[in-house]
């Protein structure tokens, strides 16, 4: 099977595809020699297979690799976005690339492949809270301030007029922004935040109730 070259691929999961490419190269060799004896000997004949065969491709790793592309081929650019807008800034991308490796190595332990946009969700947020928290305590030790650099993709996806809505969020606390830009920017339901924060749905309305004041009161002083 012949993997499509995606950079979360490339930089994370290399060896994955070697080995599949190399088990995949050997169930087609096999296949064909088994073929071609078969031709040439009665249908009833029990043909043994030698000890030291390799298995074929599990079905389940074709199939997983599969979804994944898809689901990085249709979510990609809005989790880069939610990461953006999250905080992420230039590192929105790696971002997105580590929550695509976290979920290929859960894969098998998912309810449902349904539950893997949620996933990848829940790790996006996760990772940019942990960023944030990261550079607070750098700018804490350091005397220097730590330049905020706008990324391509917070250039490409912020518009003018976005501009100090996103800004106003950056002051936020952490949930708050968290739970107005699931709501607001993904139109997720109160359910589906509750699970991507990990969170209650009382906590939810909480934090998006005050946030949404805050946000306010941030607009009109801006």
């Amino acid at each position: 099977m012949r993997h499509t070259d995606k950079p979360w691929r490339r930089t994370h999961l290399a060896t994955d595809t070697e080995s599949d490419a190399s088990r995949a190269g050997s169930a087609a060799g096999i296949a064909s020699a088994t073929s071609s004896v078969r031709a040439s000997v009665p249908t009833s004949a029990a043909l043994p297979m030698p000890a030291d065969t390799e298995p074929g491709v599990d079905l389940r790793d074709v199939e997983r690799e599969a979804a994944l592309i898809r689901l990085f081929d249709s979510r990609h650019a809005q989790l880069v976005r939610l990461a953006v807008l999250l905080g992420a800034e230039q590192e929105a991308e790696d971002v997105v690339a580590e929550a695509f490796c976290a979920l290929h190595h859960r894969w098998y332990r998912l309810r449902a492949p349904e539950a893997a946009p949620a996933y990848l969700r829940s790790v996006v947020c996760n990772l940019v809270r942990m960023r944030i928290r990261r550079l607070q305590v750098s700018r804490r030790h350091a005397d220097v301030e730590v330049s905020d650099i706008a990324s391509a993709e917070s250039t490409a996806l912020m518009h003018e007029d976005q501009r100090q809505v996103v800004d106003a969020l950056k002051n936020l606390p952490a949930r708050q922004r968290e739970a107005l830009v699931l709501r607001y920017w993904m139109d997720l339901k109160e359910r589906e935040i509750a699970e991507a924060m990990g969170i209650s749905k009382g906590a939810v309305k909480s934090h998006i109730s005050r946030g949404m004041h805050a946000l306010s009161r941030a607009m009109e002083n801006h």
